[in-house]
């Protein structure tokens, strides 16, 4: 099975869950998320799908002067974002349910 097309449907879940808990920046985000065991998840993904996301109201960014090079833009879940991950994390629950209840009865998990 090619992760990569299911990791296009879950990104947007993926990077909210990352950032349930604590803020990030970009390559902090891609690094938790390989962390995590998304080891195919690309840069440009990533980037694109943080863009995406303030877009659409559900992250906030602020800026971090660094010492060590360009200054950081953070990302961190607003009240929108969490209402968001809660909504998009019980459909997946739903979904992942009912993918192991048909692999079960067809013996394939």
């Amino acid at each position: 099975m090619d992760t990569t097309q299911l990791l296009k449907g879950v990104l947007d879940l993926a990077v909210l869950a990352v950032l349930r808990d604590e803020d990030g920046y970009g390559y902090d985000i891609l690094r938790r998320l390989r962390a995590a065991g998304l080891h195919e998840v690309g840069d440009a993904s990533v980037y694109g799908t943080l863009r995406r996301l303030f877009s659409a109201g559900f992250l906030n960014t602020y800026v971090v002067p660094s010492d060590e090079g360009p200054h950081r833009k953070y990302y961190n879940l607003n009240a929108a974002g969490r209402t968001e991950l809660q909504r998009n994390g019980k459909i997946w629950q739903g979904f992942a349910t009912t993918m192991d209840d048909l692999l079960r009865e067809r013996g394939a998990a």
